[in-house]
């Protein structure tokens, strides 16, 4: 496989690049920095997601606290709500990337990326150390993601914070979907039907997991347009925040300009 070429990768399993530079042409959320952060040593997300000791930094109430102010978040509830959300789109398309671009993970262990709760959103993640991980199968991506990540940084949000189990297994259900979507678009664009299928397959496999299953409906079978959640991920309580695309909450008729 070409690094420099900006299509998306065939399925094939590709050796890892030490700076993951494949992940770079896709941009934004699949970008993940490698080798050590740069200044004064950052968490890990094993640490963001464990209850620290008494006197230590509390990596995830501080990105909390950092997007309540932003937001200007009526409650702490729905700041932990969108800052899970966004950490769990992150680690989606991580993962999917490297499905995609290389047809296998690396090492995800939450050991081994640290994270900037002060970064920009939605957090800046470097991988310390690039090893092989598993094939880049819907099986591997969601032990890496679900069972990895999502497990543990849920029930640090809910011991935390208190919001719904299934509003944040809905958060992470459409931060899948949405990196899907991003991943099916790009390689559309490049004329890469094959991949696109690809990342659908994976998407609905994922999807059929018992920790997501049941979290949200589609339009249409085996497309990713027209996702709906079950659940609301409480975004329209921020000023101006508005509906979320897969919102479940029935919209309020706008009223007509006079």
């Amino acid at each position: 496989m070409d690094l420099d070429d900006d299509r998306p990768s065939a399925p094939a399993a590709s050796a890892l690049d030490p700076g993951l530079a494949a992940l770079r042409f896709l941009g934004g959320f699949f970008v993940l920095r490698t080798g050590a952060p740069p200044g004064a040593p950052l968490p890990t997300l094993a640490e963001a997601y464990a209850v620290p000791p008494a006197g230590s930094r509390d990596a995830l109430a501080d990105r909390v606290r950092r997007v309540a102010d932003a937001l200007a978040a009526p409650e702490v509830r729905v700041a932990a709500s969108v800052a899970q959300q966004a950490l769990a789109a992150r680690l989606w398309s991580v993962a999917l990337g490297c499905a995609v671009r290389y047809g296998r993970l690396p090492d995800l262990d939450p050991r081994l990326l640290r994270w900037d709760p002060a970064g920009s959103a939605p957090g800046d993640l470097w991988l310390t150390v690039v090893r092989p991980g598993a094939d880049g199968n819907a099986e591997a991506v969601a032990e890496a993601v679900l069972h990895g990540h999502l497990e543990p940084l849920n029930a640090a949000v809910r011991a935390r914070y208190r919001p719904a189990s299934g509003l944040l297994w809905g958060n992470a259900a459409s931060a899948l979907v949405g990196a899907a979507r991003q991943l099916v678009g790009r390689a559309s664009e490049q004329g890469r039907p094959d991949t696109a299928e690809r990342v659908r397959v994976l998407a609905a496999e994922i999807l059929a997991h018992p920790l997501l299953a049941g979290t949200g409906t589609f339009a249409a079978p085996g497309s990713l347009t027209g996702f709906r959640r079950r659940s609301c991920c409480l975004y329209y309580r921020i000023p101006a925040g508005g509906y979320c695309g897969d919102c479940c909450l029935p919209r309020p008729a706008r009223t007509p300009a006079p």
